[in-house]
């Protein structure tokens, strides 16, 4: 698994879409954060990183595709699935190095924005600091909710040979899961007790109960059951395609 960890990091590492990715999910971030209205910490009012942990799951819907598209995709369309397929590796340990390595790169885009938590903390005037006990819950609710988007978008690199077709299939898909069934659970016809339920379907309602910097065990566990499914649903697909 090592292998395969190392060699997807130093694909995207070595390829210069893969910097200009990270830069612009960190450009769009601090635009959000720092320069657009009613979004930014100065409008705000008081110290808070609310707002980082808000749009940040938006941005993931894209960055995240953006990162896994190739993870599959490309070894199809190259050919190179057959002689991956006959070295000594199981297809866990073959989705556990391109699952981790993935992983790896979305925390290196997260890791500068822990500049905006000092950031905040000394624009705060005095008696006002941050809690840093909630941003730690919360930025682990981010790393749980970035494991879920990560093996969705693998599973959707292994449906197709194309990178944007790829893309598409797990913004949709990350989308449904964390926004969908939240603005579903909206309409009028399942007012009255059915919306809480369907909410809980999605990952919005999970994400923002451990948000609060309150880590439940059931939410911890719908992650994680969120991401053993689809990792579950891609060994399922490359074994339809005989990679075995």
């Amino acid at each position: 698994m090592k292998s395969i960890y190392f060699k997807e990091l130093s694909s995207f590492l070595s390829s210069v879409v893969g910097y200009v990715v990270l830069l612009v999910f960190l450009v769009v971030l601090g635009l959000f954060l720092w320069v657009l209205p009613d979004s930014n910490f100065l409008d705000y009012g008081y110290a808070s990183m609310e707002q980082f942990f808000t749009i940040t799951p938006w941005l993931m819907l894209f960055l995240i595709p953006a990162i896994t598209m190739r993870s599959f995709a490309d070894e199809f369309k190259g050919g190179t699935i057959e002689w991956l397929s006959t070295k000594p590796l199981t297809l866990h340990q073959i989705v556990g190095g391109k699952f981790w390595a993935s992983f790896t790169l979305v925390v290196i885009a997260l890791i500068p924005t822990l500049i905006y938590v000092f950031a905040i903390n000394w624009l705060a005037i005095e008696n006002a600091t941050l809690d840093f006990g909630a941003i730690t819950g919360a930025y682990i609710g981010l790393l749980l909710l970035i494991a879920s988007f990560v093996s969705i978008g693998i599973f959707c690199s292994t449906l197709t040979d194309n990178q944007i077709v790829g893309f598409l299939l797990a913004l949709i898909l990350c989308w449904l899961l964390y926004s969908g069934f939240e603005a579903i659970s909206r309409l009028p016809v399942f007012s009255g007790g059915a919306d809480y339920y369907i909410q809980l379907v999605g990952m919005d309602a999970h994400y923002n109960s451990i948000n609060r910097g309150v880590i439940n065990t059931k939410d911890v566990i719908y992650f994680l059951s969120i991401t053993a499914v689809f990792w579950q649903l891609t060994l399922f697909s490359l074994k339809r395609k005989k990679l075995n």
